[in-house]
């Protein structure tokens, strides 16, 4: 039984370190691609409301990084908690969970 429920939040768990690290690359690009676009607002003399409120939503995202880094962080370590129990090391969630931890740097 409890081999099922590791199995289970291995697949969970590389599931969540899956998907923020895919949620931290996004966080990244979206700051980098709004500071363009805010040097872009600024040389093309849009209003300065439009410019104040898109600083703010670049600001956000920018917040976000750290935090996003933050969980990654959290949910790597608990990954690597299941990945020590070598008794599922012949399992596909296993493999998979291998995987994922490999490419995903903290």
């Amino acid at each position: 039984m409890a081999a099922v429920d590791n199995k289970r939040q291995l697949k969970i768990k590389t599931g969540v370190v899956k998907r923020l690290g895919k949620e931290l690359v996004m966080y990244e690009k979206e700051v980098t691609d709004g500071e363009a676009k805010l040097v872009q607002m600024k040389e093309s003399g849009q209003d300065e409301y439009d410019i104040k409120k898109y600083t703010e939503v670049v600001a956000e995202s920018r917040a976000m990084v750290p935090d996003c880094r933050n969980r990654l962080k959290k949910a790597v370590q608990d990954l690597d908690i299941l990945l020590e129990d070598k008794s599922l090391c012949e399992s596909a969630e296993y493999k998979a969970a291998q995987e994922i931890r490999d490419t995903v740097t903290v």
